[in-house]
């Protein structure tokens, strides 16, 4: 067996792995792992700004991609920095793995120059956390990491490698060593069977598409299902774009934030609901009394621990999404023929077109709305979208259209403001020939804004649409409603605050301001065309009704339109809103 560098043999183990881009920080406590991947001819690194910003481009990159994003940072405030994107990719279930280099194993007790106990620190929002203490372990480490980081509910690992460690030898021969195999379960068939008969049985029934069913790459299988079933579709909020938002049976979204009405209004009619693939995320269910009176549930999960974490489902199955809807399919073909639509079914697509919410405001200042009717009619169905947390999230949950799964990319459970900028730049690293475009608030674009330089000096082209209202405003509603005040919210002075158009243009980017609702579609015109012809990113800013709130509730049928609304009888022509 020949020796090689220690680190040689992790990057051979990298590009086995399928790793093309890995997004890091040089620093001393990990310069022979650098001193490796300098000579990979297959693996590139981006050096970023902050090792947060890192975490969040390979997550990013691993959502476009369904690979395991890598992220490198240095010993002590490096791996600090990483808790954040570890936690955003172990909640929303993304195969991320971030190594730490790490001071020597002598030093480890003695207070040694940024040696700190990071694997103890990321433990709790990793699957695993190594500290690797023998180089010839180092090698097997690494392909569990891989393993742990990609089977079961995908999430994140942690590799801390002691300096020493890295410096030495191990014998490895790269040609015969291959990925660890990556187990799934498959479904009880009984429980299969049982799950049909369930359905069959309903009289109302609906498909719940989560998170989980796009990570299995089983869109097109759970759309068989339903076609076939003809039961109405509702995707969580991390499943958008699973169903085309354009497709007979897609209800629309359920929840007390994200949420549309025709979704909450299907969902609270329905008698059994059939989940496959998500969590009942708080945001999502609301008061779970409403949530589950009155009708069925059976879930289906990889994950054991999982089902009945929330509330017990009548039925539980534990399998991987994609084997499950197979043999779902398979059972329900076998169990009854082709079914036809009820008149409940067939209400579906125009109950969405009569329960909308109103978009086509030509208010200045302009109406947040707005923006999203511009981007539904500007972007075609191939564009990728990424967004964070704030009212600007809740609006593109309410208001944009998706129509493919993994194209619509959003940080669900953990919610970290700076999400969006390093996620853009993984994504179209992964998706080089497609259009990406970033929504993004003004508040969570000053949290990781210096990552437009990491876009800027590899030439990773995107477009940035900000919803500029000047406020930390998804406390400002609160604040407004829970508690008559507001306070510690505003971002703006001078009469603006940054100008976040200087702040593109200071690090050789590009941006453009708007302030008129007929000045949208050409700013975005301008950000797709220069943005791709200066491979570099733009942003239009566009600047908002500040004091607009979004429709939200405490329960899924008790939701507050604060805005205008449509509601109408069937077959009627759309008037105007009322509120």
């Amino acid at each position: 067996m020949p020796k090689m560098p220690v680190m040689e043999a992790v990057v051979k183990i990298l590009e086995s792995e399928g790793v093309e881009y890995v997004f890091g920080i040089p620093g001393a406590a990990i310069l022979p792992l650098y001193k490796a991947l300098s000579k990979s001819k297959k693996i590139k690194h981006l050096t970023v700004r902050h090792e947060e910003g890192g975490t969040h481009a390979a997550d990013g990159w691993a959502r476009a991609t369904g690979k395991v994003g890598i992220a490198i940072g240095t010993s002590g405030p490096a791996g600090t920095n990483m808790v954040t994107g570890l936690y955003t990719a172990q909640a929303d279930s993304i195969p991320l793995i971030c190594i730490t280099g790490q001071a020597p194993r002598n030093v480890l007790h003695k207070e040694a120059f940024q040696a700190v106990n990071i694997t103890e620190i990321v433990r709790p929002v990793t699957k695993k956390s190594y500290l690797v203490l023998e180089t010839a372990q180092v090698p097997f480490v690494f392909r569990e990491a891989f393993k742990i980081a990609q089977e079961g509910r995908p999430g994140a690992v942690h590799i801390d490698l002691p300096l020493d460690v890295q410096r030495g030898e191990v014998e490895y021969d790269p040609d015969i060593d291959e990925p660890l195999p990556i187990f799934k379960p498959g479904p009880n068939m009984k429980q299969i069977r049982r799950a049909i008969e369930m359905l069959l049985q309903a009289e109302r029934p609906i498909l719940m598409m989560g998170g989980g069913v796009i990570l299995a790459n089983a869109t097109q299988e759970f759309i068989q299902l339903a076609e076939y079933l003809q039961i109405p579709v509702i995707p969580t909020y991390m499943a958008m774009g699973g169903i085309p938002a354009d497709h007979p049976l897609y209800a629309g979204l359920v929840g007390i934030q994200t949420t549309t009405r025709s979704g909450n209004k299907i969902f609270l009619e329905s008698d059994l609901v059939l989940s496959i693939g998500n969590r009942f995320a708080e945001r999502h269910t609301g008061a779970l009394d409403v949530y589950t009176k009155g009708r069925k549930f059976i879930h289906i999960d990889i994950e054991p621990t999982q089902l009945g974490r929330v509330f017990p489902p009548d039925l539980g199955i534990v399998s991987d999404a994609k084997l499950a809807l197979q043999a779902l399919l398979q059972t329900a073909r076998e169990m009854t023929p082709p079914r036809q639509p009820t008149p409940w079914v067939r209400s579906v697509p125009d109950l969405r077109r009569r329960m909308g919410r109103k978009m086509d405001f030509d208010n200045i200042p302009i109406k947040p709305q707005r923006v999203y009717k511009e981007l539904n009619e500007f972007f075609d169905r191939d564009t990728v979208f990424v967004t964070a947390i704030g009212l600007y999230q809740i609006w593109s949950g309410q208001f944009q259209e998706i129509y493919k799964p993994r194209h619509y990319f959003c940080c669900g459970q953990a919610g970290p403001l700076g999400w969006e900028i390093p996620a853009c730049i993984g994504i179209k690293l992964a998706r080089p020939h497609q259009q990406v475009v970033g929504v993004v608030g003004d508040y969570s674009f000053q949290f990781l804004m210096e990552e437009i330089a990491v876009a800027v000096q590899y030439q990773v082209p995107f477009v940035l649409v900000m919803i500029n209202n000047g406020y930390l405003s998804l406390i400002r509603q609160p604040e407004k409603y829970l508690y008559e005040m507001n306070f510690g919210v505003d971002i703006t002075y001078d009469g603006m605050g940054i100008d976040h158009v200087k702040v593109m243009e200071g690090m050789g980017a590009l941006g453009r301001r708007v302030i008129k609702p007929d000045e949208i579609k050409p700013a975005l015109e301008w950000a797709v065309k220069e943005s791709n012809r200066q491979k570099r990113p733009a942003l239009v800013e566009i600047m908002v009704e500040r004091e607009t709130d979004a429709a939200m509730g405490v329960s899924i049928d008790k939701i507050v339109e604060r805005e205008p609304i449509y509601d109408l009888p069937a077959e009627a022509p759309i008037p105007t809103p009322i509120l």
